[in-house]
């Protein structure tokens, strides 16, 4: 179980700091919401592979993805993030 955790925690961190990285611009994320990022963009990937392809190792509707996949999926949450963040400053 710990185990599992750890390497949840691993996966979103690299995947999250990744993204961070192909993303033009500055995010003043913290270390936690870089591995948050990353975790969630995991869930984003698996749940677009399987849209994509219909079939996974779990066959399952939302599961995680592998490394490239928790990328895409972050690269696409970060910037539906910024997306939001950038109307709701412009509004002010």
């Amino acid at each position: 179980m710990i185990g599992t955790v750890v390497t949840v925690i691993v996966v979103g961190l690299i995947a999250g700091a990744l993204a961070r990285l192909l993303v033009p611009g500055r995010q003043s994320m913290s270390v936690g919401t870089t591995i948050l990022l990353g975790i969630v963009g995991s869930f984003v990937g698996g749940f677009l592979g399987y849209l994509i392809f219909r079939q996974d190792a779990a066959d399952g509707f939302l599961q995680p993805a592998g490394i490239i996949g928790a990328v895409i999926g972050s690269v696409i949450v970060l910037l539906l993030v910024g997306a939001r963040g950038g109307r709701r400053n412009a509004v002010r």
